[in-house]
């Protein structure tokens, strides 16, 4: 079964491609047709994540920003500390990120200019290291 966020960035998406949308209102009101109910806000933060900026006054998924991502290097500090390295100037986005789409387990995060802090429930570490690791590999 797939899983239903991912049903709804294609949908998301799927309207972008089919229609001229110039603004959040309309997108909002579309996918309530479709059955979807968003705040402004939480579409807001699924746009970013999906790399949907506004273009020549209308929402469309900018390619290739993925790319340009530095390494990203994850350390524990037990009992509930994760530390992520990347690249000078890249932690605040990271941060940006992870806390659009927070991971389950995740309590929040700390980010500076090279290092970002992940507060995590102590049971979860892990769990959300695991899954940190997997997103950096596949972003």
């Amino acid at each position: 079964m797939q899983h239903p966020c991912m049903d709804l960035d294609q949908l998301i998406l799927r309207l972008l491609e089919a229609h001229p949308i110039a603004d959040q209102t309309d997108l909002l009101e579309r996918l309530s047709a479709e059955g979807h109910e968003l705040t402004q806000s939480t579409l807001s933060r699924r746009l970013k994540r999906l790399g949907v900026q506004k273009v020549q006054g209308r929402y469309r998924r900018v390619e290739g920003s993925a790319q340009i991502l530095p390494d990203i290097t994850i350390t524990e500090a037990p009992p509930n500390l994760l530390v992520l390295r990347t690249a000078p100037g890249f932690a605040q986005a990271l941060g940006l990120s992870l806390d659009a789409d927070p991971i389950p387990g995740q309590v929040g995060t700390l980010a500076g200019d090279d290092t970002v802090f992940v507060a995590v429930l102590p049971e979860r570490l892990a769990e959300v290291k695991a899954h940190l690791a997997r997103m950096a590999a596949g972003r």
